[in-house]
């Protein structure tokens, strides 16, 4: 799988932690932000790779910055976006199964490295489970188009 990693300046030892893990698991890896450490912003990393995700460019993205919060907001604001905020592996796999999540946002100050890894890899293993979730995936598409999701019909 292509994959984007975004950070800001506290998510840049995260992310960089995150790119051997990712190839040897067979991904390959397009990061997006520096990762000096230098004051960075995380709208900016948040808009370059999830248009990566919306243009088909990467098959989805995964944004580290403080809390993952601003980085969450930032990136659901693109369409085609779907983020979610992970704090666990159930997290991690329900916003996969259920929501079909191509976005994965984690905080760096909140979670250790080990557990960065283990929500990252249950989030790329996890299929999407489609069903009665797809009906609702639909719903959000139509949001995205400024429509009122409830006159779709299953």
């Amino acid at each position: 799988m292509k994959i984007a990693l975004g950070c800001d300046h506290r998510g840049a030892v995260a992310t960089q932690a995150l790119i051997a893990h990712l190839k040897a698991d067979g991904h390959e890896v397009e990061p997006i932000s520096e990762m000096s450490g230098a004051m960075t912003d995380y709208p900016d990393s948040a808009y370059a790779a999830c248009s990566k995700v919306s243009r088909g460019e990467v098959e989805r993205a995964i944004l580290i910055c403080g809390t993952g919060i601003g980085m969450c907001i930032a990136a659901n604001k693109i369409r085609g976006i779907r983020a979610a905020l992970a704090q666990d592996e159930l997290s991690a796999q329900l916003s996969r199964t259920h929501n079909d999540a191509n976005v994965l946002c984690l905080s760096a100050d909140l979670l250790g490295h080990t557990l960065v890894k283990r929500i990252v890899d249950t989030w790329v293993h996890t299929p999407f489970d489609g069903g009665r979730h797809l009906r609702r995936l639909h719903k959000i598409e139509a949001i995205e188009r400024g429509e009122d999701p409830s006159s779709l019909r299953a």
